[in-house]
């Protein structure tokens, strides 16, 4: 197993082989439950990859699978205890989004929509610090930083020379025209939002008012695809108190026709660029306006 995997994503193609076995065995999710003497959402999380395996688990389900090739066995021992190793993020305690970070972590694609902020791996740090502050409430000075430290952390897939990510981000214009901190971080976090669309790896198209009704008005959502095929493409769907994740094939089509669509009703790469630079202009008269 390559080393460089992270936890997330070794819980899943686990979790998607326990289900082949059990399937192929003929049983139930309940009936398994109920012989092993378990709760039946325990088994559920097992087969989606959000609960970590045991070695012992991975030996019960294998013996009431009748799997008797002890090298399969063996393999999924491995990956089991594999799973159980943390990710960098786990360093900086509970956090929220850390079942996403250890999805992203080991992207090789992300499709972003995002219509009311900077996506977070564009962010600079004066934008990402407002952004931070400005919308979780009740959060310490020593929280915030560690959100702070952990989103710039996450930027490294960006640049990572070993294994980029490609991200295809289509922002709304409004997010380019909305005040978050100051002019003055908003100008500088456009021009760095300019700069990365520049990258070989980065693509920005902004939707312009002019769109009107369009599918993503329902709000943010990614699709997060991934170099490993027993690893199947997640779409995320963000909320402020819980994250929905959508893996079924019919839920992973609907989402890529929508992001598709949304692609052909934004500006192209260069007409965003100039679009960002008018906002940047806007921004700079009023860090100047006496």
């Amino acid at each position: 197993m390559a080393a460089s995997m992270n936890p997330t994503i070794r819980r899943r193609r686990l979790g998607a082989e326990l289900r082949r076995l059990r399937q192929a065995s003929g049983l139930k999710s309940t009936e398994v439950a109920e012989r092993l003497m378990v709760s039946q959402p325990k088994i559920s999380h097992l087969e989606n990859g959000r609960r970590a395996v045991s070695p012992r688990d991975v030996r019960d389900l294998c013996a009431l699978y009748g799997v008797r090739d002890q090298q399969v066995i063996e393999t999924l021992v491995e990956m089991a205890s594999e799973s159980g190793r943390q990710g960098w993020w786990h360093a900086y305690g509970d956090i929220p989004q850390s079942a996403y970070i250890g999805l992203e972590t080991d992207a090789a694609s992300i499709h972003a929509y995002e219509p009311l902020m900077i996506p977070a791996l564009l962010q600079t740090p004066p934008y990402a610090h407002a952004v931070i502050g400005e919308t979780i409430p009740l959060l310490t000075a020593e929280e915030a930083g560690t959100h702070l430290k952990v989103r710039l952390r996450r930027q490294h897939r960006i640049y990572d020379p070993a294994g980029r990510l490609r991200l295809w981000a289509v922002l709304d214009e409004s997010l380019l025209r909305r005040v978050v901190g100051s002019p003055d971080i908003m100008r500088e976090q456009l021009e760095h939002l300019n700069a990365l669309g520049a990258e070989p790896n980065v693509t920005v198209q902004v939707l312009p008012y002019a769109v009107g009704a369009h599918p993503g008005l329902s709000g943010r959502f990614s699709i997060l695809g991934f170099a490993d095929n027993s690893a199947a493409p997640v779409v995320y769907l963000e909320q402020f108190t819980s994250d929905l994740y959508l893996e079924k094939p019919a839920d992973v089509r609907t989402y890529s026709a929508m992001y598709t669509h949304l692609q052909a009703q934004a500006l192209d790469p260069d007409s965003t660029r100039q679009l960002i630079a008018d906002a940047i202009k806007s921004h700079t008269e009023a860090v100047n306006r006496p």
